[in-house]
């Protein structure tokens, strides 16, 4: 059963990934006014200029990208809100597979959210709309001959880094008993000092009988 994540382990889990702020300041004042009102940062592109010869093959560009935005808002609900996430994904099905950078390569997809977040409903869903599955989801959703083929096609992937930094062992982790044959698996790979799992709440002490 999935433990629904309280908003300060979520606040924990994703602080500094997507929420930022900067205030508005006059050119000609390098004091803040007291009445000046934070806004929310805005994403940037890198500087980029080819110093290598470009591409012979020039996109045709014929449909639209996606907007940003909606990509955005699709990827933070998945993270924990099933219904918003259902509900953009009907206004706009090419979301299914939409990632996001969050700055500095840091892609995400909605389904790359709800596995780290260990929303296993949410999961289910994306994947039944075709959702490409990878083996962060697949070793939080406990699927542990999954892992096993995609390590042993390359075992160097015991070392790879989901969205925001999370570790296949993380995502083992946040699928709590569904996956505790995965987390074992890869603990007997690459054995590491494990923190807390953020989802679980502690146990009430047993009152004595």
């Amino acid at each position: 059963m999935t433990n629904p994540i309280s908003r300060r382990a979520f606040s924990g889990l994703t602080a500094g990934v997507v929420l930022g702020a900067a205030t508005d300041l006059s050119a000609d004042d390098d004091k803040p006014k007291a009445d000046a009102i934070p806004t929310p940062a805005s994403p940037t592109e890198a500087p980029f200029e080819r110093d290598y010869a470009a591409p012979t093959f020039k996109p045709s560009w014929k449909k639209p990208q996606l907007n940003r935005l909606l990509v955005q808002d699709f990827v933070i609900f998945a993270h924990s809100d099933l219904e918003m996430t259902k509900k953009l994904l009907e206004k706009e099905p090419a979301l299914i597979n939409a990632t996001m950078d969050w700055g500095a390569g840091d892609w995400e997809s909605g389904l790359g959210g709800a596995s780290h977040m260990g929303r296993r409903d949410i999961v289910d869903m994306l994947l039944e709309k075709g959702a490409r599955i990878d083996i962060f989801c697949a070793a939080m959703m406990g699927q542990l001959d999954a892992v096993k083929a995609f390590l042993t096609l390359q075992p160097k992937l015991i070392d790879a880094k989901g969205p925001h930094g999370f570790t296949l062992h993380f995502h083992a982790q946040v699928g709590a008993k569904d996956s505790e044959k995965v987390l074992d698996y890869l603990q007997s790979v690459k054995k590491i000092e494990l923190k807390p799992n953020p989802f679980l709440k502690p146990e009430s002490p047993k009152k004595p009988t």
